[in-house]
């Protein structure tokens, strides 16, 4: 069974709280879960204390079990120290896509001409 650190939504419609869980990684989102570890409130400000509570005991015990946590779980879990950072590369996401790059092109050679004595 692959284990899951995630989060599971909860509140009304516009106004979102999310618990933090553990669960299957094949129950839905809002579905199932094997214990309930914290709890996420992204209405709050940023350094707010009730903004993210997670026990970290727990937590420990789980990863030591085997089980995963999603990108926003592990960021707050490398934060507290239990688990290391994931580091993203993506080079070609800052790259302009083809018609951007053909405008530049054009605009380039356009500003060339006209520097240019005729």
């Amino acid at each position: 069974m692959a284990l899951r650190i995630r989060l599971a939504r909860g509140g009304t419609k516009k106004r979102p709280h999310y618990n933090i869980v553990i669960s299957d990684s094949r129950s839905p989102r809002d579905g199932r879960f094997i214990e309930k570890i914290g709890f996420y409130n992204p209405l709050l400000p940023s350094d707010h204390a009730d903004r993210i509570k997670l026990d970290l005991d727990k937590a420990k015990a789980w990863v030591a079990k085997g089980a995963v946590a999603t990108d926003r779980v592990n960021k707050w879990l490398a934060d507290a120290g239990i688990t290391k950072k994931r580091v993203h590369n993506n080079p070609n996401k800052a790259q302009p896509r083809k018609k951007a790059q053909e405008r530049a092109a054009a605009a380039a050679k356009a500003a060339e001409d006209a520097a240019a004595p005729a």
